[in-house]
């Protein structure tokens, strides 16, 4: 944001109403503009080649570029994080269009936890006109019951039963050799303290209670449940749910064949997902907004896209998951800006 900052402040009112001018045309259009067309709409009369004089500075700060020869000017994915970092109006929802986002959203919810942030992915998708995505960690809500299975030799499986009826499978370490008595005895104890606590809640109250039944539960039972709560509060990069929705937006409005590439490489990167987790995590380490310009970010390649995302918090102000979209870089982001903000915190809402 300083360097943005330093950029704008080497710009006169002149040069920064026809820098805006241009960035606003190409966020319409997605066409350059020339310098005939911005004489037209400047509210100053000024000449064709007085203004194009200023586009010549303004390409030299690399805020704008020809796309080609005696074509007009676009902005640059510099000029576009400078626009929207310095320059941009963020629009205000209306008391209409916030309605209209919980009305949608308190239709389409449903009992669990995954079909509330899949409908919140497709209705931001179809606001926005863009790809909706939702990253949350795969809690279920309160927990019923809890199974082990084992599997082959050291490993066996956690089924987690929530209140409603939402099931997570999660695969765990065991001592080589554990007798099946042991999984057993495990799932035994952990049902008789877990049912109706969040794994949160479920996490605090199996540790105090594992100081005091040591003389309860034999060794291998103990390690049993202690890789349970290990895993429980692992690493979040392998316990998130990724869901894309309306990502057939992104084929609308193509114009050219580097529009096809780049949808090419957009949908290559969100069939592997791996690198668009690592990125929306990065939104999950500060409040508000983020947003991704074009290739801003080498974790995932969104050359010629833009991702505008924020965070949603549960009723303990903990960050546990982010919802947004992705387009191309002319997103309306006065528009979007707000209705991603207004959507995630009513997800967070409606969660808790």
């Amino acid at each position: 944001m300083t360097d943005q900052t330093s950029e704008l402040t080497k710009l006169n009112d002149r040069s920064r109403d026809i820098f805006r001018r241009i960035v606003e045309s190409y966020l319409t259009t997605g066409e350059p503009v020339g310098s005939r067309n911005l004489a037209r709409v400047l509210p100053t009369t000024l000449s064709p080649a007085s203004i194009r004089n200023v586009m010549s500075d303004l390409e030299h700060l690399g805020l704008i570029f020809a796309p080609h020869t005696s074509a007009g000017r676009m902005p640059t994915q510099l000029g576009l994080r400078l626009f929207v970092d310095g320059l941009l109006e963020v629009g205000v929802l209306s008391p209409d269009e916030r309605r209209d986002i919980e009305a949608q959203i308190k239709v389409r919810q449903t009992t669990t936890v995954d079909h509330v942030l899949s409908e919140a992915g497709e209705m931001i998708s179809g606001l926005s006109h863009c790809a909706g995505v939702v990253l949350a960690e795969k809690l279920v809500s309160r927990l019923k019951h809890i199974e082990f299975v084992p599997l082959e030799p050291g490993q066996a499986l956690v089924v987690l039963v929530g209140e409603d009826n939402s099931v997570e499978n999660r695969v765990i370490s065991i001592p080589p050799g554990l007798p099946p008595s042991s999984l057993t005895e495990a799932a035994n104890y952990l049902n008789s303290h877990i049912r109706g606590l969040s794994i949160a809640e479920a996490r605090v109250r199996i540790e105090q209670a594992l100081n005091s039944a040591r003389a309860e539960l034999d060794e291998l039972t103990r390690k049993v449940v202690q890789a349970g709560l290990a895993e429980w509060s692992g690493s979040l990069g392998d316990r998130k749910s990724l869901i894309v929705r309306g990502q057939s937006n992104l084929l609308k409005d193509v114009k050219a064949s580097e529009d096809i590439e780049r949808i090419r490489h957009l949908f290559d990167d969100l069939e592997t997902k791996r690198d668009l987790i690592q990125l929306l995590g990065l939104s999950e380490r500060a409040d508000g907004v983020r947003i991704f310009i074009g290739s801003e970010n080498k974790l995932f390649s969104l050359s010629g896209s833009s991702l505008v995302v924020a965070p949603f918090q549960d009723k303990e102000r903990k960050i546990v998951g982010v919802l947004g979209v992705i387009g191309p870089t002319r997103l309306n982001y006065a528009r979007i800006i707000p209705m991603v903000d207004y959507t995630a915190r009513l997800v967070g809402r409606l969660l808790t």
